[in-house]
């Protein structure tokens, strides 16, 4: 009669372990490691990027299981009394909390497609219209320009003189190429004497600006070739959840009472 009641007992303690166990990953020496650390880590590497896929769900687990051996080893050796590690949890506790706040920020304040669009129509504007590819060589002298200047109407290359005797570091290399931009893109005095040129034309008396003397030619003119809303959409949605982030902090900042 003993041995059929011992199986029924220990068949008993099986049935009512079951549940523990399906909530746990592990007994780790009698201490169990449930299961939502394990999805704790899981969307933490997510978050990160590396979403966890189901041939690494074991090694996965295993670190789970290292990470309790550890801290049961840490614990033993008393070290999580010390002030340094008191000190260490705080920050980090204060980290994830700022984060989670700033999720919740993001998550009650999300951009609308409308904000998005009207950000996409401002930046049409300011970089939309005429674009020009212009060629300048920019000297420190009135005197050195005009000289260029009748070199040039004598038959010099625009390009060699450029690389030659421009100040400008980025385009002199290049024969004074600007590559394509609208005027705005300028100091006023260059792109006012700029627009008013033909396609082909240089300048016939040299420009003065905040750098120097420049003496200028457009090559070609073209309408702007401003990409879709569609297709920079999502850096648009990101720039202006940031700038609402920052929005929310200077908020906090200006209304917190320190002394």
């Amino acid at each position: 009669m003993k041995k059929p009641l011992l199986a029924a007992l220990s068949a008993l303690t099986l049935v009512l372990a079951a549940p523990a166990i399906a909530q746990n990953v592990a007994i780790v020496n009698g201490k169990a490691v449930p299961k939502a650390r394990l999805t704790a880590l899981e969307q933490q590497l997510a978050r990160s990027g590396r979403p966890v896929g189901p041939e690494s769900a074991a090694q996965l687990r295993e670190e789970v299981i290292m990470r309790e051996i550890f801290m049961q080893e840490a614990q033993r050796r008393g070290l999580e009394t010390g002030a340094d590690y008191r000190n260490q949890v705080e920050l980090a506790r204060q980290t994830i909390l700022i984060r989670e706040l700033f999720a919740d920020v993001q998550k009650k304040n999300a951009v609308t497609d409308a904000e998005a669009k009207a950000e996409y129509d401002k930046f049409v504007t300011a970089n939309g219209g005429k674009e020009y590819r212009a060629r300048h060589i920019l000297v420190e002298k009135e005197d050195e320009a005009k000289a260029l200047i009748d070199q040039i109407k004598k038959g010099a290359k625009f390009e060699e003189l450029a690389k030659k005797s421009s100040k400008d570091p980025g385009s002199g290399a290049n024969g004074g190429d600007l590559d394509w931009a609208n005027a705005g893109s300028y100091v006023k005095e260059f792109s006012d004497a700029m627009v008013k040129l033909p396609k082909g034309q240089m300048t016939d008396t040299p420009v003065k600006s905040q750098f120097g003397w420049h003496i200028i030619r457009v090559d070609d003119t073209r309408e702007a070739e401003l990409p879709k809303f569609e297709e920079v959409k999502p850096q648009i949605v990101q720039q202006l959840q940031q700038q609402k982030i920052a929005k929310f902090q200077e908020d906090l900042r200006a209304k917190a009472k320190i002394q």
